[in-house]
């Protein structure tokens, strides 16, 4: 088939997709929480069944990450995910306050456009069913093209369970044949996009005319304070972004610490496996960062310090965890100051921790506004100081970034779209959920009446006015009225 003849099947194909949808969707709608519930439980359930399988399938499709922590991504995102929203109501009256008389209503969005990355695609796949099935939703995902085998497996493996369980026939579908024509359409068609990957993506969805909820790059800064437990404080750190190989976009991309301290962090670092880069090692692993228009370079994401270093032409221990290198600048032509989806991490020094709170602020303006800060400390003074500046959605305090940024090691909602607010140009700073796909109506009775609410007059009463004197005292205010539009019309 040429590129014009798979471009129109490939529309073609997303507008069966949704149509079938939409009937599905309203099958759920009518369906009591009870039913819906069933059938979450037994999607979360196979999505658990099959973590192992799933997450290997994952790894070996994208060449990211590794597949026993993509397992682990599984397990979160079917089973965690569930413990989290199984015992929330999702279907009729939300909620009633008899005495206000106001009751709150769910309303179902329709159909969800679940855009799927490459970085955490089989996990991201049940992370979003489940969300959108326990909202009473049908959702159609469009895969990213290179986890597209593993994406289609993992939806396949979903729907069957949830139809064995009552779910109606289209209510989890996704596209097959990829063309950007059939992403855009399927933005264009849905009701409401949930959009997790890249920021080109991102801001395409946030354009296409339908609502979405979208995430922003993540560029965590990771402070250690200096009455931090050092030990474990780099310990989080080191787990965090070996994780997968530091595909999760709230894992740590930089650490600051202080002046006092930086021999010791340094140390730790060293001791728990981080390679710290010489001025022309680093120069070398920042030309293969990031390509020439300063976008990441897809070659680093999801790899091993090992190969980042092998890819620089840089020699490093066959143990080697995570690539350190010093930096004091931040911006566009400081490679290391960015987003690196992989083991390597920017290592500031500054004096004090208002100086590090400044770092961390820059770091974040430059990139990462509105998504995670890090900080390890046992200053609450500090703590809160922190939490009251820095310009993202979530502050982790000690722990790590990536599995504390999606509530897996803190309580925040377990979630795998982290909405990172106006400030980074999301619509939402949440951990998105099922209420999140959901809209509100709410029923309301009257309580007062107009009567009750009208001012008072502030002068004296009507009834000691002559029918003269309200004659003048209405003419007096026209008249005043007129002058002032006349006023305002010159």
């Amino acid at each position: 088939m040429d590129m014009l003849d798979r471009d129109l099947q490939s529309v073609q194909a997303v507008r069966g997709l949704v149509r079938g949808a939409r009937e599905a969707q309203k099958q759920l709608m009518e369906f009591s929480q009870e039913q819906i519930d069933r059938i979450v439980e037994a999607v979360a359930r196979a999505g658990y069944d099959n973590a192992v399988r799933l997450g290997q399938m994952a790894a070996d499709e994208t060449g990211f990450g590794r597949a026993d922590d993509k397992t682990i991504k599984n397990q979160f995102g079917s089973m965690s995910v569930y413990e989290a929203i199984k015992d929330i109501r999702t279907v009729g009256v939300l909620h009633e306050d008899t005495d206000a008389k106001v009751a709150d209503i769910a309303v179902p969005m329709g159909v969800v456009a679940g855009l799927i990355p490459s970085t955490n695609p089989t996990s991201t796949v049940m992370y979003k069913a489940l969300l959108a099935i326990k909202s009473g939703n049908a959702i159609v995902f469009s895969p990213h093209p290179g986890a597209k085998n593993c994406i289609l497996e993992t939806v396949r493996v979903l729907r069957e369970a949830a139809e064995a369980a009552g779910c109606p026939q289209g209510a989890l579908g996704c596209i097959e044949i990829l063309t950007m024509e059939s992403t855009n359409e399927l933005m264009r068609l849905s009701d409401l996009i949930l959009a997790t990957g890249g920021t080109a993506m991102v801001k395409a969805a946030y354009s296409s005319g339908t609502p979405a909820i979208g995430v922003g790059p993540g560029n965590g800064p990771a402070f250690i304070e200096r009455s931090a437990d050092i030990r474990l404080a780099v310990k989080r750190i080191v787990d965090s972004k070996t994780f997968d190989n530091g595909t999760i976009c709230a894992s740590e991309q930089s650490i600051v610490t202080e002046d006092c301290i930086k021999e010791e962090v340094a140390a730790e670092l060293l001791r728990q496996g981080a390679y710290f880069l010489s001025a022309e090692e680093k120069e070398k692993v920042s030309a293969v960062l990031m390509r020439p228009g300063g976008t990441m370079n897809p070659r680093i994401v999801g790899k091993s310090a090992q190969h980042v270093a092998d890819l620089a032409g840089v020699r490093v221990p066959a143990d080697t965890r995570v690539l350190v290198g010093f930096e004091t600048e931040v911006g566009g032509k400081t490679p290391f100051s960015k987003e690196k989806l992989c083991p390597v991490l920017a290592f500031y020094v500054e004096p004090d921790w208002e100086a590090a709170c400044e770092t961390c602020v820059r770091i974040l303006r430059h990139e990462g506004a509105g998504h995670t800060l890090i900080i390890h400390s046992n200053d609450e003074s500090v703590i809160r100081a922190f939490a009251l500046k820095k310009p993202v959605s979530r502050i982790l305090v000690n722990t790590s970034g990536a599995p504390g940024g999606i509530g897996a090691t803190t309580n925040l909602f377990p979630a795998l779209t982290l909405g990172c607010g106006a400030v980074g140009g999301s619509s939402t700073s949440d951990n998105i959920g099922p209420l999140h796909l959901i809209n509100i109506r709410r029923l309301a009775y009257g309580v007062r009446e107009l009567d009750d609410i009208r001012a008072p007059r502030a002068a004296q009463p009507a009834a000691q006015l002559s029918g003269g004197d309200e004659d003048a005292l209405v003419r007096a205010i026209v008249s005043k009225i007129l002058h002032n539009l006349e006023r305002r019309a010159t």
